[in-house]
């Protein structure tokens, strides 16, 4: 890829060409990162992706929630930030309700609604415009929490579009896919990439245990595509690279990597437990 300078965003809003985070808590290790693909930095366009990542502390739980805004879209951006930050609420609300655990379709509608209003309010109409929302600032979004369990961590996430989430093992140093982005009926080949918020497909919570060798991944498709099923040179690189926990820069550098045609927004959110002694912390 020739080197080349980043063109500033035309962005109207303050956006960097890149985020990072990084953070412990008693229980989890997070590192977040979301980097600006070459062609929007050479063509000077916006970061498309977000992600926002949250602790609840009464239940020891990380909250997590990356977004792609859809290409076509001039807004998408705003788009996935609104989406993010109304994930990351709609989880935190429910957590503390009285009972105490998330309304996954209401946090799907949130989002959805965040999404048009912010739309209503960037594009000066009289009232909330879904059309005019999914024309300007449709977005992807996977969102979910890991709970601390005396039987382990237990993830449980929801999907809109074709970014997706993996288990990545340790040991194997293998990647399994939690939210496929494409399935199949019979012998017919079925995406759910073409769905973006705020169009609301059917929920889909998925859920279970993350086991003592495993890392969990929520990534757009910027990391996604060039991963594939992880059996090339970009899932040989992270599945070392993440084998331990590496400092938050170094995390988003190695996620801002060139490799073959693919030059998209990448983001990456990764969870490492903690483990004592063979038992979960």
């Amino acid at each position: 890829m020739p080197q080349f300078a980043p063109k500033p965003s035309t962005a109207t809003a303050y956006r960097p060409d890149y985020i990072v985070d990084g953070w412990s808590t008693p229980h989890f290790t997070v590192r977040a990162a979301s980097v600006r693909g070459y062609s929007h930095r050479y063509g000077g366009e916006p970061r498309q992706d977000d992600v926002a990542v949250a602790w609840h502390r009464p239940s020891g739980a990380v909250l997590f929630a990356v977004a792609d805004g859809v290409g076509e879209a001039e807004l998408s951006h705003i788009g996935a930030t609104s989406a993010c930050r109304a994930a990351i609420g709609a989880m935190t609300a429910g957590l503390d309700g009285p009972r105490h655990e998330v309304d996954w379709e209401g946090l799907l509608e949130s989002a959805a609604w965040q999404i048009c209003e912010q739309a209503r309010i960037s594009l000066e109409l009289p009232k909330i415009d879904q059309t005019a929302a999914e024309e300007h600032m449709a977005s992807t979004l996977v969102a979910g929490m890991v709970l601390p369990r005396p039987d382990g961590p237990w993830v449980q996430l929801v999907q809109v579009g074709d970014s997706s989430a993996w288990m990545l093992n340790t040991r194997s140093r293998r990647f399994r896919c939690l939210a496929p982005t494409k399935y199949r009926r019979g012998e017919e080949v079925i995406s759910n990439a073409v769905v973006a918020l705020p169009r609301l497909p059917p929920v889909d919570v998925k859920s279970g245990l993350i086991s003592p060798e495993e890392v969990l991944l929520v990534g757009t498709d910027g990391f996604g595509d060039p991963l594939s099923d992880g059996e090339n040179a970009v899932g040989a690189h992270f599945a070392a690279a993440l084998a331990g926990v590496p400092p938050a820069l170094k995390f988003a550098n190695d996620l801002d990597f060139s490799f073959e045609t693919w030059d998209d927004d990448r983001t990456l959110f990764a969870l490492w437990p903690y483990r004592i002694e063979g038992r979960w912390a």
